[in-house]
């Protein structure tokens, strides 16, 4: 009966454990057939697994209007920040498909209750420039009614600022650059760290001091099984 006990505890915390863990699509699912990252077909994708959010990259064009897309670079267009929505959108992906729209993504968001958007406000020109961006962002999460289905990450600090000063109270938010330690994140009051692989393996004792501190800690990007082992 003793040992019983020990193994059905032993695989109550294993349960536990693995119950904590979530899977978020970076750039949405996109490693497979006829897609691409930060596309509505990598959303829908994402949402078909049922994990538990998927990621996309917002920039802003030079007309105002919030792109899905990673880098700086679309095609032939050096800095889609620069370009025009129309300029970018003229050019498919290689898919076929077309850069999306932060709303078109958010149309599609609110199609899945499984499936949280983790929105990745990008890096502009200005201070003043990612705070009309935050807002603009924010606002179209809350007109659809996303606002319990969406999370935010950063790699600038003053953008992870705005964020807190202007989406509702308890958004979560995490910071990306890995340079800060646990308690300096604290003391940003949002919600948690979201670091690369490379950096919580070098301080694993972060990952403890996050959870001391009742911060979440989310790893990117993770994509072989020996690394996935290490981070559960």
């Amino acid at each position: 009966m003793k040992r019983f006990i020990t193994l059905a505890l032993c695989l109550f915390v294993s349960v536990a454990t693995y119950a904590q863990t979530q899977v978020i699509a970076h750039r949405g699912y996109h490693a497979t057939k006829n897609s691409y990252d930060n596309t509505i077909s990598s959303l829908i994708n994402a949402q078909k697994l049922k994990v538990y959010g998927s990621e996309v990259d917002i920039h802003e064009t030079s007309d105002g209007v919030l792109i899905a897309i990673h880098g700086m670079r679309h095609r032939d267009i050096k800095n889609v920040q620069k370009a025009t929505f129309d300029e970018i959108r003229s050019l498919p992906l290689e898919n076929g498909e077309t850069v999306p729209t932060l709303e078109e993504y958010l149309i599609q968001a609110k199609k899945s209750k499984k499936t949280k958007l983790i929105i990745e406000v990008k890096n502009h020109y200005t201070p003043e420039k990612e705070t009309e961006i935050v807002q603009k962002t924010v606002e179209m999460v809350a007109k659809y009614g996303l606002n319990d289905m969406v999370e935010y990450i950063a790699f600038r600090p003053w953008i992870c600022f705005e964020l807190k000063r202007v989406a509702p109270e308890g958004t979560p938010i995490a910071y990306l650059n890995g340079d800060y330690d646990p308690a300096y994140v604290k003391g940003m009051g949002i919600s948690g760290i979201d670091y690369k692989y490379d950096v919580l393996k070098k301080k694993p004792q972060w990952i403890k001091s996050c959870h001391k501190r009742d911060l979440k800690v989310n790893v990117w990007t993770v994509d072989d099984e020996d690394k996935l082992r290490w981070v559960i």
